[in-house]
């Protein structure tokens, strides 16, 4: 049975609308600077996302900012009350995305909102598309900061959606960075440029939030086949007009082409996810533009990556989180759950686990550094049981108080990391190395019970008697709450 969902992001958008969760702006707004630094200050207050209506140079263009940039819309997309804790956001995402031999392939369909309107040839000008000057000092303006690119292997029939950055460059070239290590980065790098074949992409701009949260999720499966996990029916699809790769039939734009191999062309600099810009301008991928379709009065989207939190962080770390979650329980290791803070901009994630053996703690390091998701992350915590893992001070008690200074931090130097943690040295950058870090926040078993140190909190040291008695009588007391 369907859940409840979204087909497209105009009902998403009017949804949040209604529960205050986005705003419109029907005043001008300048696509050169204006519309990012809205953005990224509604980020920066975790405020309602922004719906221009009224862009400058570009009639008939409209944009949203900031989509899915807090959990509360995260509940929404979902079709849950957006007052939903992220503990039941995140039950519910695991409810429907655990058991994958329910996943199906995609419905294919004709006559699709998406080629509502098609432009090829000289009229493909990537340049009439509202792309915005997201921060200052940026290399340039970027199509690509909320869509997803649609990519298939050489050899095999495995498809990827996958976020990854494009900076307009002229009227038909996007250029961009494809890392070696991520899933599109591997058909690159390994088999068409080897080869000196084109590769066929499609940019998806704006889809339906449910493909988008699929793209950002480092799933076992292919992400058009995680979307109706996510669903609960089939994602409707159409075919390219330039190629056979499947788009989704709702989204509001996309662009078609080819990578071009062995050509580079420079990028960057540009705000990252980190909340630095760390990535200097160098030569990187070359996108060749051959067809643009749109839906009439086209909505364009725009994420802006700095300071937390942004849809880029807050997505990547419930994703990461939660693969991570499955992975773990998949390998039997007792853990209650894993929460990846999304203001860590996904480089820390703790897991609770009960210490039901020696070095449990070391073995969930080195399952997690080790599996496909260690390049995005470099701190892990790991707590007891009886450590909440999504209350920030008892994470900080737990760190502070349980964590051996000398035998509970475990260092591995030579793991795998992205070229833009801020922390890295220039080298370290260059080559996309990174250190790693485990906080073990469990007692050892060895341990007598009398040495283990009792914690002094109410729920642990007073009598169940007396916490329901003045659990019953405290608003009796004057408290409010």
């Amino acid at each position: 049975m369907a859940h409840k969902y979204y087909k497209d992001n105009r009902a998403f958008i009017e949804a949040c609308i209604k529960t205050g969760d986005a705003i419109e702006v029907n005043e001008e707004v300048d696509w050169d600077l204006e519309m990012g630094a809205i953005v990224r200050r509604t980020c920066e207050k975790k405020g309602p996302a922004v719906f221009f209506k009224n862009i400058k140079d570009y009639p008939g263009f409209e944009c949203v900012g900031a989509p899915i940039a807090t959990y509360r819309r995260l509940a929404i997309a979902l079709g849950m009350d957006p007052d939903s804790t992220v503990p039941e956001v995140s039950a519910e995402y695991l409810k429907r995305t655990s058991d994958e031999s329910k996943a199906m392939a995609p419905k294919v369909i004709t006559n699709a909102p998406c080629q509502e309107i098609v432009w090829t040839g000289d009229d493909a000008n990537i340049l009439n598309l509202p792309a915005p000057m997201v921060h200052d000092g940026d290399g340039g303006r970027y199509i690509g900061t909320w869509q997803f690119v649609v990519a298939k292997d050489l050899d095999t029939p495995f498809v990827n959606w996958g976020m990854y950055r494009q900076m307009a460059f002229d009227e038909k070239t996007m250029v961009g960075p494809v890392l070696p290590f991520s899933d599109m980065g591997k058909m690159w790098h390994n088999k068409f440029q080897p080869a000196n074949k084109p590769m066929p992409f499609a940019v998806v701009v704006n889809p339906d939030p449910l493909s988008a949260i699929a793209s950002c999720a480092p799933a076992g499966i292919a992400e058009a086949e995680f979307t109706s996990l996510l669903m609960g029916e089939p994602v409707e699809v159409t075919k390219c007009v330039t190629c056979d790769l499947l788009v989704p039939a709702h989204a509001e734009i996309i662009i078609e082409g080819v990578l071009v191999p062995n050509v580079m062309i420079d990028e960057a600099p540009f705000g990252e996810y980190t909340g630095y810009r760390t990535s200097p301008r160098e030569p990187r991928t070359v996108y060749h533009v051959k067809a643009i379709t749109m839906r009439k009065n086209p909505i364009m989207a725009m994420s802006n990556m700095g300071i937390p939190t942004d849809e880029g962080q807050l997505l990547r770390s419930f994703s990461l989180g939660l693969e991570m979650d499955k992975m773990l329980r998949a390998q039997g290791i007792p853990i209650t759950g894993v929460y990846m803070l999304p203001e860590s901009t996904h480089h820390l994630v703790v897991v609770g686990v009960k210490p039901a053996y020696a070095n449990i703690a070391t073995q969930i390091g080195q399952l997690c550094f080790g599996s496909k998701l260690g390049p995005w992350f470099h701190m892990l915590v790991v707590v007891d049981d009886k450590t909440d893992i999504y209350d920030k001070d008892e994470l900080i008690h737990a760190l502070s108080t349980k964590c051996h200074p000398v035998n509970g931090i475990r260092i591995e130097k030579f793991g795998v990391g992205t070229p833009l943690n801020p922390y890295a040295t220039p080298a370290e950058r260059r080559l996309g190395v990174a250190g790693k870090v485990l906080f073990d926040c469990t007692f050892p078993l060895d341990w007598s019970a009398s040495d283990v140190p009792i914690k002094v909190s109410f729920d642990n040291v007073y009598p169940k008697d007396i916490q329901e008695k003045v659990l019953a009588k405290w608003k009796t007391y004057g408290f409010k709450e």
